[in-house]
């Protein structure tokens, strides 16, 4: 039996002395300490050249694939040379790819792992000129290279930093508004009408630490914090406060925690200033497109600038409300349109009927440019600018409801084309006409004289604008429409007259009905008469 056994420094081929050693497998390692050269021979080693080529066959050998330089080692050392023991390898995977590859019978049982650690401890032993340092060191420059390749870590592209920054942010935000809020309450029982003449909190602390009580007021100078409207209205209405008085100790607790406002939001602004140089250097297309503060939470929220690269558009689009996702499925309702991307300048500026479709769009763009940022080399915003105007042209489009494009904006103004067809004075229109006393009529007659002459010298010369024919064709159809009305209104009287007819023939036909039957019943009596005379 063969045992193919794979080192940080090469491969290496041994040769199983006594197979029958394999059938105990828990004495292998005694036999080894007693001497290992007498369970197993070393029959080929191949050592690696550089560090590429240990990382590309520990690479192949993680996914369970079988790398160029062992195929050769084993076409090398097996295959020409006919041999048909089975082959002990460590992995299953790569014993079946073997198998298949180079038809070479591999073993991969609990007695070969055994035989395999076994050749592992005593490996500088068994191979003659392998020291331990060395082999140490490659293990070493090796391990860093795998991990380094499964982290597909870059140190340029740290995107830990920009997780870690925008969760302190956040946090600061709540703790700067829990002080600054307890600071207003406590120094409002003292100076109440301060609140809304100082609306800025950081200005409220700087006030009050500077301040103290409010009767110093008056003779301090604000104008480096304040305005000077805003100074000239506090020192008047702190002559005139309705607040209570306060003892020294809490001017110097109100004093201690508005220190403490001033000095987090002086690091908040030393924060976001790290947090924008660091997302222009990892992320420069996502920080275009978004802006930093909405790029930086969606790397949070997704745990990595990697795993939002991997996300599709769809998902950009909504992540941050997955809550909301999740309760519309559940209710079958409309999902929601955005999540974190809602933040977005570029949606802030849309009308609320357009924000869907602005949202959609940003996140399908927006998905390309993290693409980039993750995947790319460059480290500039090379496609976010490009994806940004396209964007913002189809906000002018729905905004405006025409039609923008890019090409023809960078195109510039259109140049302008002089007509061809121009109209032309036409001579025939020179003619004087005599005014009779019905001048209303003549002059009407005249212009359609002139209007004929016109048409015809126009037909005749090929100078006829196409308004003129737009005119041409206009009173053609109204004659036709007026022709149409009066054959409808002569048939609706032809009609109406057959109508008329059909009834008098017919009125006339029961008025001869009804005066044959009266003479009928006249005679009838007259006979009955008669009758009755002749009885009597």
């Amino acid at each position: 039996m063969l045992v193919l056994f794979e080192t940080p420094g090469g491969y290496s081929l041994f040769k199983l002395l006594d197979e029958g050693k394999l059938e105990d497998p828990k004495n292998l390692m005694k036999e080894f300490e007693a001497g290992a050269g007498d369970v197993v021979n070393l029959q080929a080693f191949q050592k690696f050249t550089d560090t590429t080529e240990a990382l590309a066959a520990a690479t192949a050998l993680v996914d369970g694939k079988m790398d160029k330089s062992l195929k050769t080692f084993l076409k090398k050392n097996i295959v020409k040379k006919n041999l048909t023991d089975q082959l002990a390898v460590s992995d299953a995977k790569l014993g079946n790819m073997i198998k298949d590859k180079l038809n070479i019978a591999c073993v991969n049982d609990s007695p070969v792992q055994e035989l395999i650690r076994a050749i592992r401890t005593k490996f500088n032993e068994i191979v003659p000129g392998m020291e331990d340092g060395g082999m140490t060191a490659m293990a070493l420059g090796l391990s860093h290279s795998l991990s380094r390749y499964k982290l597909k870590f870059s140190p340029e592209k740290v995107d830990v930093m920009i997780i870690q920054a925008i969760n302190l942010l956040d946090e600061l935000d709540k703790e700067i508004n829990t002080y600054a809020m307890r600071v207003r309450e406590w120094y409002g029982w003292h100076f109440p009408e301060m609140g809304k003449i100082v609306t800025d909190n950081m200005q409220y602390a700087k006030v009050v630490l500077k301040a103290g009580i409010r009767k110093n007021m008056a003779d301090l100078d604000f104008s480096d914090i304040l305005a000077d409207d805003v100074e000239a209205e506090m020192k008047r209405t702190c002559e005139i406060s309705m607040g209570t008085d306060i003892s020294d100790d809490d001017v110097a607790n109100l004093s201690a925690l508005c220190t403490q406002v001033i000095s987090l939001s002086e690091y908040r602004v030393q924060l976001y200033d790290y947090l924008k140089n660091r997302m222009a250097a990892i992320a420069p297309n996502l920080s275009v497109m978004v802006g930093d503060l909405v790029g930086a939470r969606l790397i949070a929220h997704a745990g990595s600038l990697m795993n939002l690269a991997k996300a599709p558009a769809s998902t950009v689009q909504i992540l941050g409300a997955e809550k909301a996702l999740f309760r519309a499925l559940k209710t079958k309702h409309d999902t929601p349109k955005y999540g974190l991307i809602y933040h977005a300048s570029l949606i802030g500026q849309s009308a609320p009927k357009n924000k869907g479709k602005i949202s959609r769009v940003l996140a399908a763009k927006t998905s390309l440019a993290i693409r980039v940022d993750a995947l790319g080399e460059e480290s500039e915003a090379t496609i976010g600018y490009s994806c940004r105007e396209k964007v913002e042209a189809r906000l002018r489009q729905l905004e405006t409801g025409k039609p923008y494009s890019l090409e023809s904006a960078q195109k510039g103004p259109a140049k302008y084309d002089k007509p061809k067809d121009t109209a032309q004075y036409s001579a025939g229109a020179d003619n004087t006409m005599e005014v009779d006393e019905n001048g209303s009529a003549d002059k009407k007659k005249s212009k359609k004289a002139d209007d004929s002459s016109d048409e015809e010298e126009e037909e005749v010369n090929g100078t006829a604008t196409p308004d003129k024919k737009k005119k041409k064709e206009k009173k053609e159809k109204k004659e036709k429409k007026k022709k149409d009305k009066k054959k409808k209104k002569g048939s609706d009287d032809e009609d109406d007259e057959d109508l008329v007819e059909a009834v008098e023939s017919s009125a006339k036909k029961s008025k001869k009905r009804k005066s044959k039957g009266g003479d009928d019943d006249d005679e009838k009596k007259k006979k009955k008469k008669k009758k009755s005379k002749s009885d009597e």
